[in-house]
């Protein structure tokens, strides 16, 4: 039986990472998410076969799907952010608002500079207190390419495997990137996951 607490714990441990939203001239608006080095660790700690997989619902604007399965409980976050990265990150702390964790503020504006990008570096990465979390209407699915939907099921059954293994956490970093914008970056990232299975 999973144990919801100590994953809660975990995510709540792990809210030091900051996702830009959007962008507006020289502001950005930011808002606190769960940092993957961070979080990974506690999760082998919990579950050695756990998983984090990521897809993208929408490339322009980015709309990334979180899924998180640790103890044989799966939940999601969606989420869409200026960036694909920040986007995962987004979705990362909307999976977290799941087990109630939510962040100590509501997103905020910051300066922004194309180069650096968000200024965070005066804003605080207090542990948020737990609330309840509020559900909230998915977005429509846009039409999908057949190619990267066969290309993801390979990549998730690799994924299984690598889970089986006692890799999920590996496999979650290299999968922070996405599961490829075109076939030939998916086989690239398959690649990858295969050589960490045989490694």
């Amino acid at each position: 039986m999973a144990e919801p607490h100590r994953v809660r714990d975990a995510l709540r441990a792990s809210m030091t990472a900051w996702a830009t939203l959007s962008v507006r001239g020289d502001q950005a608006r930011v808002t606190l998410a769960p940092d993957l080095d961070v979080l990974a660790p506690q999760l082998d700690a919990i579950d050695p076969g756990w998983s984090l997989t990521w897809a993208c619902d929408h490339p322009e604007p980015p709309i990334v799907r979180a899924r998180l399965s640790v103890l044989g409980a799966t939940r999601e976050g969606l989420a869409s952010a200026h960036t694909l990265a920040d986007a995962k990150l987004a979705a990362l702390a909307e999976l977290a608002r799941t087990y109630g964790v939510q962040p100590s503020s509501d997103p905020v504006w910051v300066e922004y500079d194309p180069e650096d990008g968000a200024n965070t570096s005066e804003l605080e990465t207090e542990t948020p207190a737990p609330r309840a979390a509020s559900a909230r209407p998915l977005p429509k699915e846009p039409p999908r390419d057949p190619q990267m939907d066969k290309a993801r099921r390979h990549i998730e059954d690799l994924l299984e495997q690598l889970k089986v293994a006692g890799k999920g956490g590996d496999a979650a970093r290299i999968l922070m990137r996405g599961y490829g914008e075109t076939v030939e970056e998916s086989r690239a990232i398959y690649k990858e996951l295969h050589a960490l299975l045989k490694g």
